[in-house]
Formats: structure tokens, C-alpha cells, sequence
């Protein structure tokens, strides 16, 4: 790969990143004009406690100077303290995130698989009815909000049979440590993570059923079974692999969202993620919060778009001498 395309991409990305700072700080200060008269609402602030909050929120000074001062503590990973815990939100994302990546990163996995898989079948099998039905179940799924098809699942397999528990990442009487620990834990994120992994099926379906069937029409798989090589060697040895390209950069591109979570779900099921810190700081309004997982859910999306526009370059030489 060129280092020029590598350096092109990457400015971009650089770009794009430096665009999300910029319009991170405006936006919520624009949206929420006085934080601290918000935040303390129904309460007698003197003027020297409400001088002493502002400089305290970072909230003192003109427009321009809390701009300058919000882009050098960005640089430094110094997202600013919340205004509900008073503690760094750097510190709050990085306590948070690991449950955000375990559910949506299992998630993206498994519809990655589950979806491919389903889209390779139904293209093999185009205009059958095995094709329709797939077809139709995974667009259903993918067409339902994933609150209202998370709320199903709670409500049949938590509530009615109960299967499962309603909600959190572990037993809280528990005194399991170790591999079970890993167990229960498993057991809270099976609820949510078949929510995420149903809802994203028909993307990946649908992208790899149309990118296999464009595939099916080369001349070099016409060749191949006039060669007598069986239909199933054809499929997994020359039409499946060819056809994996845009799946591949899909994934690559879902994976940015996997910081960001699935807010909804999160809520739902009180999962201790990224995204329920997301609802909760929208309660407050923690703007330092809030400011705080837009830029990193943006910062994420961005880097995995990067990643995703190298691996298309890689795996697809016609794109390096367009």
C-alpha cells in the first residue's frame, strides 16, 4: 500500500476529528447557556458560591477563552469533571467502557457471522423460498426499533419464563469470583446482546446476499464449473471469498459504533455502559458528560472509518490505481 494514500487518509481523518472538537464545544454551549443555574435549580445560591461553581465547571472567562482552554485539556485527555460525580469524565469513560465494548463488541460479532452466513445462503439460493423467508425475517428484525424488540425479550424471557435476569451486569448478592463470575455475567449480557445481535442481522445479510450475487455472474465461476469443479467448491472457494470485500469494510466501519453503544438497550436492561451513562448524563444535563462521549464516540467512528477505507485499499488493488 502507498504511504501517500496511508498519509491522504489519515490527514483526513485528522480533519475530520478536528471539526468534532471544534463543533463538541459549541454545540453543548449553545444548547445548555447556564449549566450552573440548571444544575442547582430550587436552591439559594449566593453570588460568591455561584462565582465559585463557574470557575470551578470551567465556565468562567469568554467564549473564546474556555475554547481555548477545553482544546488544550482535550489534548491532554482532560475531559472535564462531572457535574453529577465531580469526578474526571476520562475516568468515568474509561470505568464505563469495558461493559459497552464486551456487550456491542460480542454483538457485531455475532451478526457479522450469523448475517453472513444467511446472506451467503440466500444468494445461493436466490428467488427460493428459503431466500425469501431469510430474507423477510432478517429485514423484519433489522426494521424494528431495538428498544421495542428489547422490551419483547425482557418482557417473554425475563418476566414470563424467567430465564434470565431483568437487568444489570451481575448478581449483586453473588459472591462468585472468577470463571463464575464470567458466568453470570454471561448470563446478564445474553438478554441484551441477542437484542443487538437479531437487530443487525438483515444488514449484513443484505449486503453479502447482493455482493455474492454480483459475484455469481463472473466469468471466471462459469469457467469454473465448466471445468466440473461442484457447486459447492465454487461457492466457498471462489464466490464467497470475493464476495467478502464489502462485509469486511462493513464490519470494520460497525466497529466504530461499538464505543458508543447501543443507548436504548443499555437503558433497558440497566447495563453499565457507555450508553446508559449517555441516558443518565441527558437526565442532568451533565454537559462535561455529555461533552465528554461525544467526542469519544466520534473519535472512535472516525478512526474505525480510517481503518475501514485501509483495509478496502488492501483488499481491493483496483482501488489503489483509481
Amino acid at each position: 500500500m502507498s504511504p501517500r494514500i496511508v498519509i491522504t487518509k489519515a490527514l483526513g481523518s485528522l480533519a475530520t476529528l478536528a471539526f468534532v472538537v471544534v463543533f463538541n464545544f459549541f454545540l453543548f454551549r449553545i444548547v445548555e447557556s447556564d449549566p450552573v443555574a440548571t444544575l442547582f435549580r430550587g436552591r439559594n445560591l449566593t453570588d460568591a458560591q455561584r462565582d465559585e461553581l463557574t470557575r470551578e465547571f470551567g465556565l468562567d472567562g469568554s467564549k473564546l477563552e474556555q475554547f481555548w482552554a477545553y482544546v488544550q485539556q482535550t489534548l491532554q485527555f482532560n475531559l472535564g469533571r462531572s457535574y453529577v460525580t465531580n469526578q474526571p469524565v476520562w475516568d468515568e469513560i474509561i470505568d464505563k467502557a469495558p461493559a459497552t465494548i464486551a456487550l456491542v463488541g460480542v454483538s457485531a460479532v455475532l451478526s457479522a457471522i450469523f448475517g453472513t452466513m444467511i446472506g451467503i445462503v440466500a444468494a445461493w439460493r436466490r428467488n427460493s423460498k428459503t431466500d425469501y423467508a431469510s430474507t423477510t425475517v432478517t429485514m423484519t428484525l433489522y426494521s424494528m426499533p431495538d428498544f421495542w424488540l428489547g422490551m419483547l425479550l425482557l418482557s417473554f424471557f425475563a418476566v414470563a419464563l424467567g430465564w434470565f435476569p431483568v437487568g444489570g451486569i451481575e448478581d449483586p448478592t453473588s459472591s462468585e469470583t472468577g470463571f463464575g463470575l464470567l458466568l453470570d455475567q454471561a448470563h446478564h449480557m445474553a438478554l441484551p446482546a441477542a437484542t443487538l445481535t437479531l437487530a443487525y442481522l438483515g444488514e449484513y445479510a443484505l449486503v453479502m446476499r447482493s455482493s455474492l450475487i454480483d459475484t455469481m455472474r463472473e466469468d471466471y465461476l462459469v469457467l469454473a464449473r465448466a471445468k466440473g469443479m461442484r457447486d459447492v467448491m465454487v461457492r466457498n472457494r471462489h464466490a464467497v471469498p470475493n464476495a467478502l470485500l464489502p462485509v469486511t469494510t462493513l464490519v470494520a466501519i460497525n466497529f466504530g459504533f461499538v464505543l458508543s453503544g447501543a443507548i436504548a438497550v443499555e437503558t433497558i436492561f440497566s447495563w453499565p455502559g457507555l450508553g446508559l451513562a449517555t441516558y443518565e448524563a441527558l437526565q442532568g444535563p451533565d454537559l462535561p458528560m455529555l461533552q465528554g462521549l461525544f467526542l469519544v464516540f466520534s473519535a472512535a467512528v472516525i478512526f474505525f472509518n480510517f481503518v475501514a477505507d485501509l483495509l478496502y485499499v488492501a483488499l481491493d488493488p483496483r482501488v489503489r490505481t483509481a
